[in-house]
């Protein structure tokens, strides 16, 4: 069992100076600054096109927050997810509302592409069978072109659900923290904090976007602490590295902000895409995925 504990936010017990174990997501301009910083690494990049495209995806996805926001029925219900010993968004027993339907369809009216059409005209119960294989991690099931789209959709559901969660997490004793506590997703990657949580190592959530503490130098796949290397493409301080494990054999990247002031993780990751390869060529395997990169 995950040691981080989502309780409900009057139950609040933090004191001063305390980590907070999750820092929910905001909403705002979220996909606007990914947009943004997608077309900021697009310029030079091998993959410009395609970086191109996904902020696209980030516009519609901002679009559609500002248009289609999650319905008031379903923020009112989000007090009674929230109980002891469960993540309270965990996709694997939480009824997903057609809403997120809605939003799937919401981005074909704005991205012109022939797959997600293809998606749009699929009825409710297919579209609900691909979701689920695609939470599940059962990539082979799902074509990687639409696993973007149907992950574009599923991530702003679950994302604004989270953010209106009237919840806080409470870390106790143990470990267990490899998955989100809110939704119970991977890990996109890890951010060393600037700003208030300055020098702590946040995981960051691929679904819905929440963040969860984890203390450094421990994998954060398997949780071991004794056979940890880091790997860069660059000789001189480095925005990015690849955190390896030897003994579970994975790795995950970690980002510092503070070397790069205008870092946005998921479009950095996704940008960072030959990090990836560099070190899968050593025989590590990534223990997190991009929302814009699914094998396949």
């Amino acid at each position: 069992m995950n040691s981080i504990q989502m309780t409900p936010a009057e139950q609040r017990s933090a004191g001063v100076g305390e980590i907070p174990a999750v820092l929910l997501p905001t909403l705002g301009e979220r996909y606007r600054q990914r947009a943004t910083r997608l077309r900021q690494l697009a310029e030079g990049h091998p993959m410009a096109d395609y970086l191109q495209f996904v902020a696209q995806v980030a516009d519609a996805q901002q679009q559609l927050l500002e248009r289609l926001p999650l319905p008031a029925t379903l923020v009112s219900s989000l007090a009674g997810r929230v109980a002891a010993g469960k993540a309270p968004l965990a996709w694997a027993s939480l009824p997903r509302d057609a809403y997120w339907q809605q939003l799937l369809r919401g981005l074909g009216e704005h991205i012109e592409h022939a797959t997600l059409q293809g998606l749009c005209a699929q009825g409710e119960a297919a579209l609900d069978v691909a979701a689920d294989a695609l939470l599940a991690g059962r990539f082979s099931e799902i074509d990687s072109g639409q696993a973007l789209f149907l992950w574009a959709a599923l991530s702003l559901y679950f994302t604004q659900l989270a953010a209106h969660l009237p919840a806080i997490g409470n870390a106790g004793v143990g470990e267990q923290r490899q998955h989100c506590p809110v939704c119970t997703g991977a890990p996109v990657a890890s951010v060393i904090m600037t700003g208030a949580q300055a020098g702590l190592r946040y995981l960051h959530c691929g679904l819905c976007e929440s963040r969860w503490h984890m203390v450094r130098l421990k994998c954060s796949n398997c949780e071991e602490t004794g056979s940890l290397d880091y790997w860069s493409l660059d000789t001189h301080e480095t925005a990015i590295k690849a955190e390896s494990c030897d003994d579970c054999h994975s790795y995950l990247k970690v980002f510092y902000p503070e070397h790069e002031r205008d870092l946005e993780l998921v479009a950095d990751d996704l940008a960072s895409i030959a990090l990836d390869a560099e070190v899968e060529r050593q025989g590590f395997d990534r223990s997190g995925v991009n929302p814009f990169l699914f094998p396949g």
